[in-house]
């Protein structure tokens, strides 16, 4: 995985009435089905007296369908999960559960108005919900002298790459990261300007919110 995508970077809420029955939309961050499951015990134990906790996530790329899941949570087929994971799915962010608490005011909504009651939330704050993007880091270590590491810090500013520990003894070795998607023209540019004499040796893959 080296394409960056868009995650939420924190929590939101909104909450309304239709027809006596209280809706309260929660979306969280929540990296991976565990920590959506872990989410949803949570608001599941802070509103043990409602009627449905219906959920929807994604647990990582917004490209990657497999790791995606929903619940009706014994509303009718259809008219909850689906609809919540649709609306998630249209942001194109990863990385977050949706839940909508229901407290039934006893009024039957029917399919088409369940399925509007348990989107509007989501679509009042999907829009305006805070964003922040995740991008895929390669760390390599590399060796190089004194004067050499002006021209690698530079290299690494030009290919959004850090230095994550440097080790000053008779040579430098320094452990850094370089953005996945630009790993390519580092190691040329690397190679040209130090005559192939500073080599970068992959150790492994890291993820960062930017």
């Amino acid at each position: 995985m080296n394409k960056p995508y868009l995650i939420l970077d924190k929590a939101v809420f909104f909450q309304e009435e239709i027809k006596k029955s209280r809706f309260l939309t929660f979306i969280s961050p929540a990296a991976g089905k565990v920590a959506a499951m872990q989410y949803l015990a949570e608001i599941k134990a802070s509103h043990k007296d409602a009627r449905h906790h219906c959920w929807a996530y994604i647990g990582g790329s917004p490209k990657d369908s497999v790791n995606m899941g929903c619940s009706d949570d014994g509303e009718p087929k259809g008219t909850a999960g689906k609809p919540m994971l649709a609306v998630l799915q249209g942001t194109h962010v990863g990385e977050m559960v949706a839940i909508v608490v229901r407290y039934s005011g006893g009024i039957k909504l029917g399919t088409g108005g369940l399925v509007r009651a348990y989107s509007n939330g989501l679509q009042q704050l999907c829009p305006t919900m805070p964003k922040t993007e995740k991008r895929f880091y390669q760390q390599f270590q590399l060796q190089c002298s004194y004067a050499q590491m002006a021209t690698i810090e530079y290299l690494l500013a030009s290919y959004s790459g850090k230095i994550i520990h440097v080790d000053y003894q008779q040579a430098v070795v320094a452990l850094i990261e370089v953005d996945r998607e630009k790993i390519t023209q580092f190691k040329q540019k690397l190679k040209s300007l130090m005559q192939g004499q500073v080599i970068a040796k992959q150790i492994n893959t890291s993820a960062n919110a930017n």
